[in-house]
């Protein structure tokens, strides 16, 4: 049911090393989510059962940055989180990769006060900023998929200081709101 069944039994497989290791690296990414605020909600949403964020391999949420190689800051960001928020991201193994998730950390939303940071992408490297207030899960679900195939084309970017530079992509929504089931009523007919 494997590749097994895909190849022949005496044929040979032949692919760049580093294919592979890109593949490997594609398929299990494991987040670190920073969630603040309502965006928090919206990500757990996204590991619920119904849009399933494990079919792309993202499903193991590490809160050891030691473990993970993704940082979803997911709400405000306040001037006293700021220096955890850049001690966790140290800390994260590389490559690593992060996705400012909805309008508070990507440029301070409605907080335009001394206290939330006004953009996270001031003080850590920020590759694929998701829109929205709250984003949809399957706009958090298209951020995902944008980080995967940077990874599948393999370009991480080195600065002169042989450091990984920020990307800096977009991602618009791609899909429309669906109408939520019809709720059940018990005992009429």
């Amino acid at each position: 049911m494997g590749i097994e069944s895909a190849l022949p039994t005496d044929g040979v497989m032949t692919t760049q090393l580093q294919k592979v290791i890109n593949w490997a690296r594609r398929s299990s990414v494991w987040p670190m989510p920073f969630a603040t605020a309502c965006c928090g909600i919206e990500l757990m949403a996204t590991a619920s059962s119904r849009y399933d964020l494990a079919r792309f391999g993202a499903e193991v949420m590490r809160f050891s940055p030691r473990q993970a190689d993704l940082m979803l800051v997911a709400g405000r960001v306040s001037t006293k989180m700021l220096p955890v928020l850049q001690r966790i991201y140290q800390q994260m193994t590389e490559p690593k990769w992060v996705i400012s998730m909805g309008a508070c950390a990507s440029t301070g939303g409605v907080f335009d006060t001394y206290a939330v940071v006004q953009g996270i992408d001031q003080f850590i490297p920020v590759d694929v900023y998701v829109p929205g207030c709250p984003p949809r899960p399957e706009t958090l679900i298209e951020g995902v998929m944008a980080i995967q195939r940077i990874i599948d084309e393999d370009n991480i970017p080195k600065g002169p200081d042989g450091k990984r530079l920020p990307l800096n992509l977009v991602v618009q929504p791609n899909a429309a709101p669906r109408p939520q089931p019809v709720p059940v009523s018990i005992g009429q007919s």
